[in-house]
């Protein structure tokens, strides 16, 4: 439970179906003493409070799990490296990958539950053989995309309450059962960033990376920068107008600091090096290759691909059509209609 609209309800939903419910919230970091802690973000004391209260109004024990030094090493650090890197990181995938199912089913069995349920929105369908992570009725909240890395043993004792319902739906249940959060605001910021500033936050943890120059394709100098980890593949805010020509980033030289920048075109790829890839629906395709549809970013529409056969952990992704704003660093997660079948990290080229 973060404290947020979703798990609440997702809870309430569970004890109207008869179920007994114990509430836990993973406390991932401190945001004690910043703005977070007044209003509205995972782990900080307001939304543990909020957790807490929704629980003691339905009826139910709660506790904290305290997984901060285990999400410093496995989120934050990765987040802060991949940054100096010159990568563009998702850590909520990471965190859904490395962190968060596996202390909670722990916790789960401790107290004797059978089952962990949380506020994704996502689906788990069993009803055609083995048990497949499939997108949410509400496509706009779908967060399949975060959870493919999720290992896929935890599925077996994961429920999604909330993945064949809407967002508006949810809210209308929250105030069904008068919860104290049924109107709170989805967050929409990092839980580990309490103020908001992500390069700030790179930077005093050692993360920034080189300052250089900021240069068009044929290598002509424009500007200069304070570091490359203020710069993202296919970001334009920030760099300079030429000849009346809006630039995008083309490439981020982290070695020698440069920033690479041209037309939007320029940051069209087809060809992507997926590496670390995992089968989410349990077994490695048959045939190859994979005809599919391939998710880049988690707000970016699935593009139809062919996904080759993988070789020393990696896949070669060939696009129909270019996608814009690739960026190294995130996920790439492969589709079968709204089935998910695997995914991985995108390299750069």
């Amino acid at each position: 439970m973060s404290g947020g609209v979703d798990s609440s309800t997702a809870a309430a939903l569970l004890l109207a179906d008869g179920f007994d419910v114990v509430g836990v919230t993973l406390k991932l970091t401190n945001a004690t003493g910043t703005a977070a802690s007044l209003g509205g973000r995972c782990c900080g004391p307001r939304d543990i409070e909020d957790a807490r209260v929704t629980a003691a109004g339905l009826g139910f024990p709660h506790y904290v799990l305290d997984e901060t030094a285990a999400f410093k090493e496995a989120v934050i650090d990765d987040f802060v490296a991949e940054h100096a890197a010159g990568r563009t990181p998702n850590p909520c995938v990471r965190c859904n990958e490395k962190l968060k199912f596996g202390p909670l089913i722990r916790f789960a069995h401790a107290v004797g539950a059978t089952r962990l349920a949380t506020g994704h929105y996502a689906r788990l369908d069993a009803s055609q053989g083995p048990l497949r992570l499939r997108r949410a009725v509400d496509l706009s909240k779908d967060q399949s995309y975060f959870l493919f890395g999720v290992p896929r043993e935890l599925f077996e004792e994961v429920v999604f309450p909330l993945g064949d319902r809407t967002k508006d739906e949810v809210r209308d249940v929250a105030r069904r059962f008068q919860l104290a959060n049924a109107e709170k605001p989805d967050s929409q910021q990092l839980c580990f960033v309490p103020e908001g500033d992500h390069m700030s936050f790179v930077e005093e943890r050692g993360g920034g990376g080189r300052s250089g120059e900021v240069v068009d394709e044929a290598g002509q100098v424009l500007s200069t920068h304070t570091g490359t980890h203020r710069f993202t593949i296919g970001q334009r805010k920030g760099l300079p107008v030429v000849d009346g020509q809006k630039k995008f980033v083309v490439r981020i030289e982290a070695s020698t600091g440069r920033v690479v920048v041209g037309p939007r075109e320029s940051t069209g790829r087809r060809h992507l090096r997926v590496s670390d890839v995992r089968w989410t629906a349990g077994e490695m395709p048959r045939e190859w290759p994979l005809r599919c549809h391939v998710q880049i970013r988690h707000h970016s529409a699935a593009a139809a691909a062919h996904v080759a056969a993988p070789e020393q952990g990696g896949c070669q992704v060939e696009l129909d059509a270019p996608a814009f704003g690739v960026a190294p660093g995130q996920a790439a997660v492969f589709y079968d209609d709204d089935c998910v079948v695997g995914g991985g990290w995108i390299e750069a080229d």
